[in-house]
């Protein structure tokens, strides 16, 4: 792990459809995660490997690992497509750019689970920053899972 790649040069998944295939291709020694910040250059600032943390939103208290969300899918799943799989990985936090400001975006990363934050969400150490999601990526996601049309479903955000 040679530090952090410099965002600009990090490719960019441009469709939802890219995300599946790059879950497709990984091999089973690489877990990818979806994590929602600022980027691997704001998360990593100390390099890849070294201590990387979240903050907790209620307490402020420094978290063991990164928040993210795993793009491994469950064994439960069966043969459902694939596709609504990462749909649903990708719609469950999208609240997260509107709460924590600008710049914030998802990107994809490989990396390993070092425990579980408040919110019982994984904690990882990121081995290696993948590839940022786009837009269309996002709102193809979002149709994906508003075709659903389920009425007792919707993103992990809490109100007030």
């Amino acid at each position: 792990m040679n530090g952090v790649r410099n965002e600009a040069v990090m490719p960019v998944l441009d469709d939802l459809d890219e995300v599946v295939d790059l879950l497709r291709k990984t091999g089973p020694d690489e877990d990818l995660y979806v994590r929602w910040s600022r980027g691997p250059e704001a998360d990593l600032a100390s390099g890849c490997g070294s201590e990387q943390s979240s903050k907790d939103g209620l307490t402020g208290i420094e978290l063991p690992g990164l928040s993210a969300n795993p793009l491994a899918v469950e064994s439960w799943w069966g043969d459902r497509p694939l596709r609504l799989w990462v749909a649903r990985r990708l719609y469950d936090y999208r609240h997260l750019r509107e709460l924590r400001g600008p710049g914030v975006r998802p990107w994809v990363l490989v990396g390993e689970s070092c425990g579980r934050g408040p919110d019982n969400e994984p904690l990882v150490r990121c081995h290696r920053p993948v590839a940022w999601v786009s837009e269309r990526a996002l709102r193809e996601a979002d149709r994906a899972v508003e075709e659903q049309a389920s009425p007792e479903w919707g993103p992990l955000h809490r109100t007030d």
